[in-house]
C-alpha cells in the first residue's frame, strides 16, 4: 500500500508508482484547497485541477481530516470517489495539562501557525487591542512564521499594543507544548482550516479554544462546552468570547478539561492508527 498526503506533489507520485508497480494508493488531504488552485491562476491552476481530479479517481479512497474537506471533494469532483474521514490525531502524553507550569506574569492568548492572512493573526491582534482598557495585563504570543510577518508586526505598531504582542518565531514540538500549558486562551480564527492540528493540541493541554464556525474544527468543538467558535471574521464575537473566558476561570477550568477529554475519547495518535491501519486492511483485502 502506497500512502499519499496532498494530491500534489505526492500523489501524482503514487498515481505512477501504483501503476507502474501494481500497488494500490491512497492520499490524505489535509486542506480546503482539495483541488490546488488557490494561488497562480490560469492555465497552471487548470493542470493543477485535472491532475488532481484524476489522482483522486485513481486513489483506492482519499482520506479527507474532516468532514468540510469531504465535502469540497465531493462537490469538486466530477464523478463519485471512494473517501473517508480519519480525524488529526494527538500526542496526549507530549500535549498534556501541566498546572506547574502555568502562566504567572497575567493572561495570554496564545496562536501557534504560519504567519499568514488566512490564519486570522489579524483579527486577535485586534481584539486584544479593544480588549487593553478592561485587561491592561493580557498579552499574546505568536508562534510561527511567514510571508504575513512584516504586515502584522505593522499592524501591532499601528494598534499601539507593542509592550502586549511577542513574535518568538518557530519553535520545537516541545516548546509548543510548554506554551500552549502556559496560556490562558489558544486563539485562531482562521477563515480556512480544513481541521488544524493545533486547536487539537491545546485542547489536549486543557485550554479553551477559540476557532471560526464554518471550519473543520465545527466538527469537534461545541461551544461553550468543549471550546468557543466565533464566525469568520467576527472582531466583535471574538472580543467578546475573550472577555467571556478571561473573566470567568471556572468556565475556563471547565472547558479546558471537557477539551481534554474529548481528545482522549477520540482523537489521540492511536485512534488515528488504528483508523488508518482499517483502511489500509480494507483496501489490501479488496486487490
Amino acid at each position: 500500500m502506497i500512502h499519499a498526503h496532498a494530491a500534489l506533489p505526492c500523489g501524482h507520485a503514487a498515481a505512477l508508482l501504483s501503476r507502474r508497480l501494481n500497488i494500490p494508493f491512497v492520499v490524505t488531504l489535509h486542506g480546503l484547497d482539495v483541488f490546488n488552485t488557490c494561488f497562480l491562476g490560469g492555465i497552471p491552476a487548470a493542470w493543477r485541477r485535472k491532475v488532481s481530479v484524476d489522482v483522486y479517481g485513481a486513489a483506492r479512497t482519499v482520506i479527507c481530516i474532516s468532514g468540510k474537506v469531504q465535502e469540497s471533494l465531493k462537490t469538486g469532483m466530477p464523478a463519485e470517489t471512494s473517501s473517508t474521514i480519519v480525524y488529526n490525531g494527538v500526542n496526549p502524553n507530549l500535549f498534556s495539562p501541566n498546572p506547574a507550569e502555568g502562566g504567572t506574569s497575567g493572561p495570554e492568548i496564545l496562536m501557534v501557525g504560519n504567519l499568514l492572512r488566512n490564519k486570522g493573526h489579524d483579527l486577535v491582534l485586534k481584539a486584544l487591542a479593544n480588549l487593553r482598557p478592561s485587561f491592561p495585563q493580557l498579552r499574546c504570543r505568536i508562534i510561527g512564521e511567514g510571508a504575513d510577518r512584516a504586515r502584522f508586526e505593522a499592524l501591532v505598531r499601528d494598534l499601539g499594543i507593542g509592550r502586549q504582542v511577542q513574535f518568538v518565531g518557530r519553535q520545537s514540538r516541545s516548546e509548543v507544548a510548554v506554551a500552549m500549558r502556559r496560556c490562558s486562551i489558544f486563539a485562531m480564527p482562521s477563515r480556512s482550516e480544513g481541521l488544524g492540528c493545533v486547536y487539537l493540541e491545546a485542547m489536549s493541554c486543557g485550554k479553551p479554544v477559540i476557532a471560526c464556525r464554518g471550519q473543520g474544527i465545527e466538527e469537534v468543538i461545541e461551544h461553550g462546552k468543549n471550546g468557543w467558535l466565533v464566525p469568520v471574521d467576527g472582531l466583535e464575537q471574538l472580543v467578546l468570547g475573550i472577555s467571556v473566558l478571561l473573566g470567568s476561570p471556572e468556565m475556563c477550568t471547565r472547558i479546558g478539561t471537557t477539551a481534554r477529554q474529548t481528545i482522549l475519547e477520540k482523537l489521540t495518535l492511536s485512534h488515528q492508527a488504528q483508523h488508518l491501519a482499517r483502511i489500509y486492511g480494507e483496501e489490501r483485502s479488496a486487490v
